[in-house]
């Protein structure tokens, strides 16, 4: 069985389309875990309680990054 991860190509990069912007502390969130990333931090936790957005905050950091995890 064979899963394809990363579909991401460099001519079609990934971008929200959504009527939703991010707001509350999505934006200080999604900055916070790009520079981590860009640091080179191997692990980071999103915390959030059920309905807070982090999916759509993940979607965010994935579309400042171009990379899928």
């Amino acid at each position: 069985m064979s899963v394809k991860i990363n579909n991401m190509e460099p001519n079609n990069p990934f971008n929200i389309i959504s009527p939703f912007h991010h707001t509350g502390d999505q934006p200080s969130a999604i900055k916070k875990m790009v520079q981590g990333i860009e640091d080179g931090l191997r692990f980071q936790t999103l915390l959030g309680v059920t309905g807070s957005g982090k999916t759509f905050t993940m979607a965010g950091i994935i579309e400042k990054t171009q990379r899928p995890t």
